[in-house]
């Protein structure tokens, strides 16, 4: 068997956490509703409630989040900040993660949720922003992809389990529940610690001695006219554009379970579904990483958009179950593929030394698309009393996602094109120089001569 070389078993490390992280994105989006509403129902309130606190939970994580994201992305990237920073909110929820099988009043548990969640989200800023120091220009698109490949089909392993234990068994929730939990925290972090052992930041800020003060200062300049950040155009650009298309998708993503119920699926259909999904776009999203080694990044991304747009046309049609089993493969065939390729895609465009300033700035755009997408698909839902009319936002949004990325494409592809260049120029022994870089003794040397492989 071929060794892998240490650029590429940091890769894999990368990749790895997000099999980890992924085992706990299938427990609240499937098994923890049930269980925190049998907990509001065991309260003795209505069921109906134990929704609307959810829902409430949910748009509590989306505003901490934006709001921390972007402060403490620009403050990891001063020198050896991402790492430390990153690691203490993987932790933060992994803890939470077994910590809410402790049995509690409903509302405890809420809260323990909401600070998990927030931990969990926290860490995927830092995580993506680390690709700038995992992959090259070059690999950063089929790395990516695989991330969320594996980490589709990796996640389906703990939650069978999990599955198996709470619904196969005559175990009650309050045993089956707290043992999926704290399965699912110790598959995150074991996933976890190879990235750990292995990660270091090549691309940085030198480190200042008012550090926080300058965080601040640095952030709130990011698209001023003093602003030195190269492309801020076509940065801009970008964000509109995914803040346009991602609602779309992530709507998609949240909105599926609602549609299932209302065609009649029971809880059992509306698994497998899920599943589907996953085991699909795990060969499609490593499809798509190696197309974008053929096909230029942005055409990709394109497609996948389009296709997005089709899905959310569809929907408005649907009205058999059959439809939605062929709505669940068309997501799994696009949604790994635009996720992953967006995210390559801004690291490609962004300067690498403030990836986790503005990876921040991009998780506002995703949080707050994913806030929008859900409240404009309930109000239309809501207003028509038909839940195929509420997807007519779905379809608009993705459209008008197209138009917006299309022109920031445009604008940056001379800036593409002049980075490949630059790129092609530079010396093999640069790729020594990063990790030589990453030696805490050269911590004030030049953060732009390195780039790890």
């Amino acid at each position: 068997m071929k060794r892998l070389t240490p650029a590429r078993k940091l890769e894999w490390s990368w990749i790895l956490y997000d099999v980890g992280n992924s085992a706990f994105t299938l427990m609240i989006s499937t098994i923890l509703p049930i269980y925190f509403d049998g907990l509001v129902t065991s309260a003795g309130l209505e069921s109906e409630l134990a929704t609307a606190y959810w829902g409430y939970a949910a748009s509590i994580v989306t505003l901490f989040v934006a709001i921390l994201s972007p402060i403490l992305g620009t403050f990891s990237d001063f020198s050896g900040y991402k790492k430390p920073i990153f690691f203490f909110f993987a932790c933060a929820g992994v803890v939470g993660c077994a910590a809410l099988g402790i049995p509690m009043p409903w509302l405890v548990f809420l809260i323990v949720f909401i600070i998990t969640k927030i931990f969990y989200s926290g860490s995927l800023v830092f995580y993506d922003a680390m690709l700038v120091d995992v992959a090259t220009p070059e690999r950063s698109d089929i790395v990516s992809s695989k991330g969320y490949a594996f980490g589709y089909i990796g996640s389906c392993i703990p939650f069978l389990i999990s599955i198996a234990i709470v619904l196969l068994t005559d175990l009650a929730y309050s045993v089956s529940i707290p043992i999926a939990l704290i399965i699912n925290a110790l598959w995150w972090l074991g996933f976890t610690m190879p990235l750990m052992k292995s990660y270091k930041q090549t691309h940085f800020v030198p480190r200042t001695p008012h550090a926080i003060r300058d965080n601040f200062k640095r952030l709130f300049s990011v698209f001023s006219k003093k602003s030195d950040i190269p492309n801020k155009k076509g940065i801009i650009l970008f964000l509109i554009a995914f803040f346009l298309y991602i609602d779309g998708v992530y709507t998609v993503i949240d909105m599926a379970t609602s549609f299932g119920t209302a065609l009649g699926f029971d809880t059992t259909n509306l698994l497998l579904a899920l599943l589907l999904t996953q085991v699909i776009a795990f060969p499609s999203a490593i499809i798509m990483g190696k197309l974008a080694g053929r096909v230029r990044n942005d055409i990709l991304i394109l497609i996948c958009i389009v296709a997005y747009t089709g899905v959310g046309i569809f929907a408005i049609f649907m009205n058999a179950v059959w439809q939605f089993w062929l709505l669940a493969c068309a997501v799994g065939l696009f949604q790994g593929g635009v996720q992953a390729l967006s995210r390559s895609y801004f690291a490609k465009i962004i300067p690498p030394d403030q990836s986790g300033c503005l990876f921040g700035i991009l998780d506002i755009f995703g949080k707050g698309a994913a806030f929008l997408g859900t409240l404009l698909v309930g109000a239309v839902t809501q207003a028509t009393g038909s839940v195929n009319l509420g997807a007519i936002p779905i379809a608009c949004l993705l459209a008008a996602g197209v138009a917006v990325f299309l022109l920031a494409a445009k604008v940056n592809r001379p800036f593409l094109e002049q980075q490949a260049a630059q790129a092609a120029q530079e010396p093999p022994a640069q790729e020594q120089n990063a990790q030589e870089q990453n030696a805490p003794a050269q911590e004030k040397d030049d953060p732009s001569d390195g780039e790890n492989s």
